[in-house]
């Protein structure tokens, strides 16, 4: 069986795709619940998937999907926080004899 791309699909419909090439997606968690349950109830969109697509399988093999709610971010982790500007910004000032002409005389 050839493993369909089921990226940004929401879960109810990803999993009839997936169910059409007699594949089945999973929790990437084995000892984790059913993906089922994780994306029950609610509209669930699959982020990731594993193998990648075109993938061959054994029939009914499992392909690990990873689920976010819609309206979510797909990657939990918060923003790095970005350092401030510097203040002192003199030594950013541009001095006379620092200037080159360029132009034709």
């Amino acid at each position: 069986m050839v493993v369909p791309n089921v990226v940004g699909l929401p879960f109810h419909i990803g999993r009839d795709v997936a169910s059409k090439a007699s594949v089945a997606l999973a929790n990437p968690d084995p000892d984790g619940p059913p993906i089922g349950s994780l994306a029950w109830p609610g509209l669930y969109y699959i982020v990731r998937q594993n193998p990648a697509p075109g993938t061959v399988l054994y029939e009914w093999d499992s392909v690990a999907v990873e689920v976010v709610k819609h309206g979510d971010s797909p990657d939990p982790a918060p923003a790095i926080p970005r350092p401030a500007p510097p203040t002192n910004t003199a030594h950013a000032t541009p001095e006379r004899e620092g200037y080159v002409d360029l132009t034709d005389k």
